[in-house]
C-alpha cells in the first residue's frame, strides 16, 4: 500500500464511504416499509414509473426503491440484504463492478438494480455463465420482482424465436453470455421485422463478469453455415507431422529475430516455442515438406493452404494436450474450458485446428464451417447503453476493465470478517516430491475430519492423485470435465465433514459449499491448490470457496519447479539456488522470495494475456465498424423503409465512379475510351450504347448518363400497377445481395486476418496493414452490392415473383450449450410421498403404487 492510500484509504475504501449516506437513507426507510400492507407494498411500483414520467431520475427514486425491493424480499424469499448487498446493489446501479466474496449474496444484490432500472420499460438483461444458473435465479429472485408487478423472464439455449422474443419483452429478462450474443447476430440476420426477438441493448447486469469479459473475451460468437472444403488435407498432413522430428533453437525464434536477420541454429525439422504457443518449419522440415507434396517451393502463394495445415498438424501434435486442452469422448474430440474445466459440447477451435486435432487422434474430421455473423464479447456488451457486473475476483484485471469496457472495480466489504487462513505456498523441487506432500496433507485432515477441496489445472493431475488417494484408501470424489454431469452434487456435499473432493479449475461453478457443524469444528473448509494457474484470479477463486460468510478455512497452494508457470516463465536461478543450498529430498521450502517470483511469473502472463486481448479487440474494432454500417442498413431494410432515395444514389455512385475509372480529368474528349465505358456499364444499366458526335465536359457525360439511367428505372418502375410493389422488391433484392456479400467479406476478412502477421517480416505494423486492407475490401464490398442491386433491379420484370429468403443455411454455432444445458420437462404432475396415491386406492402414494418405485 502506498503512502496516498495509507493517508485516504484505497479507491474501493474512498467510493464505499461515498455511497454511505444512501446506504443509510435506505436503512432509514425499513420503519416505513413493514408497516405497508402487499398491496400498498405493489403499488409502488406505479408510483416510480409515474414520477419518472414526471421528470424524477433514477437516482432521485433509489432510496425508496431499494428500501421497496428490501422489504419485498424479506416477505416472498425470508431474506433481507444485508448493508454490504445494499453497497453492491448501489454499484451496479452506477454502471460498474462489484467485487464481493464468494458465499456474500451476490444473486440477491441484483435484484437491487434490476428493478430500480426495470421502471424504465426498457428492459433489464441479468446475464449468467450457463442456462442452469439463468433458469434458477430466474425462477427463485423472478418471485421479488413478479410481487412488485414486474414481469420476469428467461431464455435458455432449448427455446424456439417465440419463446425467446416473449422472454425478451419482460421487464428483467435471466440470459446466459452466449445466448444473448448470439439473439443479437441472429436478429441481424432475419428477413422480416417480426422475426426479432430482442428490443435494444439497454442495462445489463453481469454474473461472474470477469468470466465472461475476461475469460471468454478471446473467443467470438461465430455463426456457421456449411463449407464445401476437403478433409482429405488434414489426414495427409497428420501423416506428415508423425515423420517430422521435433528440433531445438539455439536462439529464441521471434519476430524480431527474423527482423534483425539474427542466425539462429536449429535442429531437426520443426521447433516448438511453448511460450507462445508458436511452431516453425527448419529448412530441413521445409524440405522434407516440398518432398512430401512434390512441389518446388512451400512459399509459393499457391501453396498456403499446404503451409496452413502442415503447420496445424505440428501444433495438433506439439501444443494440444489430450485430458488437458481436449478430451475425446463418443468418436469426437471436445474441448475443455481451460478456466472452468469443463467440457464445452458443439465447440470447435477455429481455423482448422480442430479438425487438425480430429485428424490426430483417428475419428472423423468434420468438414470446415463457413462463417455467416460473428461478433467479440467485448463489442458486444459496450453495445449496452449501461452494463455493470460482479465477481468475486475482479480487483487482479481492473485495468482492463477500465481501457475496454470503462468500468471501474469496486471492492464491497465483507459482511463478517474473513477467519480463513491463507498460508505461503509449499514449494518442492520435483513434482513427485509435491504431490507426496500433497497426499500426506489431505491423509491429515481427512484422519480429524476436516473437509478438502482439492483444485488441479488439468484432468491428468486430478486422476494422478485420485490414484493416489485409492492406494491409501481414502474415500473422495472427483469432479472434472468427464464428470460434470455430476457437478452440482458433488460441490454442495463438499463441505462435509471428512468429504475430500478433487476438482479441476473451480472457477465459476455457481454452487456454494456449505459447511456442517462438524466440519467447522475441525477447522473449515481446507483448499488445496496443486499448482499456481497463469492467473491469480482463477486461484484466487479456488481460494474464494472457502471462509465463506465468517466460516473457518485455510488454503495453501503446493507447488514444485517443474510446474509449467516455473518451468517456463520463473528464473533458472531458483532451481540453482535450491541446489546451492542443499535442499533435501521431500524438503518443503517457503520463503518470500519464492512467493514473489511465483507472483511476478503470474503477472507478466496475466500482461501477455491482456495484450493478446487488447490486440483481439483491436482488430475487431475494425470488423465492427464495418458491422455496424451494415447491420444498420439491414435494419432500414427491416423497418420498411422506402429504398428509393437508396437506389437513386446508387446510380448516380455507379455512374460517377465508372466514367471516372474509364476517362481521366485531363483527357480531351477525342481520347476518351467509350468501348471501355459501354463494357463496364451497360452491364449494370442497360443504357444505349453510349456515343458523342460533339465536344463535351466530362461532367456533362456524367450528367447525360445519370439523366438516362434515371428515366430508364422510372420506367421500370412505370411497369408495377402499385407503387409498394417496386418498393418491396427493392428491399427483397437488396437484402439478398447485402447478406451474400456480407458473409463473403466475413470470410475473406477472417483470411486477411490470417495472412497478416506475416507482414512484421517486412517491418510494417499487421495492425495498420489490417486496417488498410479491411477498409479497400469493404468499398470494394460496397460498390460490389450497388452494382448487384441495380443488375437485378434494372433487369427484374413484373411477373418474376420475388420474394425475401435467407442467403445462408445456419448449421451451428461455436459455443452451442445445448447438451450441457437443456432443461428437462417434467411430463405430468410430480407426486410426492404424501400425496393421495392416483390409482383411486386412497392410499398416500408412498403406501401404494409409490413403493413399487
Amino acid at each position: 500500500m502506498n503512502v496516498f492510500q495509507k493517508m485516504f484509504g484505497t479507491h474501493s475504501e474512498r467510493e464505499v464511504k461515498r455511497i454511505m449516506p444512501l446506504v443509510e437513507k435506505i436503512e432509514k426507510l425499513r420503519p416505513t416499509m413493514i408497516e405497508l400492507s402487499d398491496e400498498e407494498l405493489r403499488g409502488k411500483t406505479a408510483e416510480y414509473k409515474k414520477r419518472l414520467a414526471e421528470g424524477e431520475t433514477l437516482d432521485d427514486l433509489l432510496p425508496e426503491a431499494y428500501a421497496t425491493v428490501r422489504e419485498s424480499a424479506r416477505r416472498v424469499l425470508n431474506m433481507e440484504h444485508y448493508r454490504v448487498q445494499l453497497i453492491g446493489g448501489i454499484i451496479l446501479h452506477q454502471g460498474r463492478i462489484a467485487e464481493m466474496r464468494t458465499g456474500e449474496g451476490k444473486t440477491l444484490v441484483s435484484t437491487l438494480p434490476a428493478y430500480l432500472n426495470a421502471l424504465e420499460g426498457k428492459g433489464v438483461h441479468v446475464v449468467t455463465v450457463n442456462d442452469y444458473l439463468a433458469r434458477r435465479d430466474s425462477e427463485w429472485m423472478g418471485k421479488v420482482h413478479e410481487f412488485l408487478g414486474l414481469t420476469v423472464g428467461c431464455v435458455l439455449n432449448s427455446m424456439d424465436s417465440e419463446e425467446r422474443r416473449k422472454q425478451y419483452n419482460c421487464d428483467i429478462t435471466y440470459i446466459t453470455n452466449n445466448e444473448d450474443g448470439f439473439d443479437y447476430l441472429r436478429d441481424n440476420m432475419v428477413i422480416y421485422k417480426e422475426q426479432l426477438v430482442q428490443r435494444d441493448l439497454h442495462y445489463a447486469i453481469i454474473d461472474e463478469v470477469d468470466s465472461v469479459l475476461i475469460d471468454e473475451a478471446r473467443t467470438p460468437l461465430i455463426i456457421s453455415g456449411q463449407s464445401g472444403k476437403s478433409t482429405k488435407l488434414y489426414e495427409v498432413c497428420d501423416i506428415l507431422a508423425k515423420q517430422l522430428e521435433r528440433g531445438e533453437a539455439s536462439g529464441e525464434v521471434t519476430k524480431m529475430s527474423a527482423i534483425m536477420g539474427e542466425e539462429i541454429t536449429e535442429t531437426g525439422d520443426y521447433i516448438v516455442n511453448e511460450k507462445d504457443k508458436v511452431v516453425t518449419l527448419t529448412q530441413d522440415g521445409v524440405k522434407k515438406v516440398e518432398q512430401f507434396f512434390q512441389i518446388d517451393n512451400l512459399s509459393d502463394p499457391e501453396n498456403l493452404e499446404i503451409q496452413h495445415n502442415i503447420n496445424l498438424a505440428l501444433r495438433a501434435h506439439s501444443l494440444m494436450h489430450r485430458d488437458q486442452d481436449y478430451v475425446v469422448k463418443d468418436d469426437e474430440v471436445l474441448i475443455v474450458d481451460e478456466f472452468t474445466g469443463r467440457i464445452m459440447p458443439g465447440r470447435r477451435y477455429s481455423d482448422g485446428l480442430h479438425q487438425a486435432i480430429e485428424a490426430k487422434e483417428h475419428v472423423k474430421v468434420k468438414r470446415e464451417s463457413k462463417t455467416l455473423a460473428t461478433i467479440t464479447f467485448q463489442n458486444f456488451f459496450n453495445k449496452y447503453k449501461k452494463k455493470a457486473g460482479m465477481t468475486g475476483t475482479a480487483l487482479t484485471e481492473e485495468k482492463e476493465f477500465r481501457d475496454i469496457y470503462g468500468m471501474d472495480v469496486v471492492e464491497i466489504p465483507t459482511n463478517r470478517p474473513v477467519l480463513r487462513k491463507d498460508l505461503d505456498d509449499a514449494v518442492y523441487m520435483t513434482k513427485k516430491e509435491k504431490f507426496h506432500a500433497v497426499v500426506d496433507e489431505i491423509e491429515k485432515a481427512h484422519e480429524k475430519g476436516q473437509p478438502v477441496l482439492v483444485g488441479t489445472i488439468t484432468i491428468e493431475t486430478s486422476e494422478l492423485l485420485s490414484g493416489m488417494l485409492k492406494r491409501r484408501g481414502i474415500s473422495h470424489k472427483v469432479l472434472n470435465a468427464k464428470f460434470h454431469e455430476l457437478e452440482a452434487e458433488i460441490v454442495a456435499e463438499a463441505g462435509r465433514h471428512g468429504a475430500v473432493t478433487i476438482a479441476t479449475n473451480m472457477a465459476g461453478r455457481g454452487t456454494d459449499i456449505k459447511l456442517d457443524d462438524e466440519a467447522k469444528a475441525a477447522g473449515g473448509l481446507k483448499i488445496i491448490g496443486t499448482e499456481r494457474h497463469e492467473s491469480r484470479r482463477i486461484d484466487n477463486q479456488l481460494r474464494g470457496r472457502s471462509g465463506r460468510q465468517g466460516d473457518p478455512g485455510e488454503s495453501r497452494f503446493y507447488i514444485s519447479l517443474e510446474d509449467d508457470l516455473m518451468r517456463l516463465f520463473g528464473s533458472e536461478r531458483l532451481m540453482s539456488i535450491f541446489k546451492s543450498i542443499g535442499v533435501a529430498e521431500n524438503e518443503q521450502i517457503e520463503h518470500k522470495m519464492l512467493s514473489s517470483a511465483i507472483e511476478k511469473a503470474q503477472m507478466k502472463i496475466e500482461g501477455n494475456n491482456y495484450g493478446i486481448r487488447k490486440n483481439l479487440l483491436e482488430y475487431d474494432q475494425v470488423n465492427n465498424e464495418q458491422r455496424e454500417i451494415i447491420y444498420k442498413e439491414r435494419r432500414r431494410v427491416l423497418d420498411g423503409e422506402s429504398m428509393r432515395d437508396s437506389i437513386f444514389k446508387m446510380i448516380t455512385d455507379i455512374v460517377d465512379n465508372t466514367v471516372d475509372m474509364c476517362i481521366s480529368d485531363d483527357q480531351d474528349t477525342s481520347e476518351w475510351n467509350l468501348q471501355e465505358l459501354n463494357g463496364l456499364l451497360i452491364p449494370i444499366i442497360p443504357l444505349p450504347k453510349i456515343e458523342i458526335s460533339q465536344k463535351m465536359k466530362k461532367n456533362e457525360l456524367k450528367q447525360m448518363l445519370k439523366e438516362q439511367a434515371v428515366k430508364l428505372y422510372e420506367m421500370k418502375e412505370a411497369e408495377f400497377p402499385e407503387p409498394e410493389q417496386i418498393r418491396e422488391l427493392e428491399r427483397v433484392i437488396l437484402l439478398k445481395v447485402i447478406d451474400r456479400k456480407w458473409m463473403d467479406h466475413i470470410d475473406d476478412m477472417d483470411q486477411l486476418r490470417q495472412g497478416i502477421g506475416l507482414q512484421a517480416y517486412g517491418q510494417k505494423d499487421p495492425l495498420v496493414e489490417y486496417k488498410m486492407s479491411a477498409y479497400e475490401m469493404f468499398d470494394a464490398m460496397s460498390a460490389a452490392i450497388q452494382e448487384d442491386t441495380l443488375k437485378l433491379l434494372y433487369h427484374v420484370s413484373m411477373e418474376q415473383k420475388v420474394e425475401r429468403e435467407e442467403v445462408a443455411k445456419v448449421t451451428g454455432t461455436n459455443k452451442d450449450d445445448s447438451v450441457q444445458n437443456a432443461p428437462q420437462k417434467r411430463e405430468e404432475k410430480k407426486i410426492y410421498p404424501n400425496d393421495p396415491c392416483p390409482c383411486g386406492s386412497g392410499k398416500k402414494y408412498k403406501q401404494c403404487c409409490g413403493r413399487k418405485k
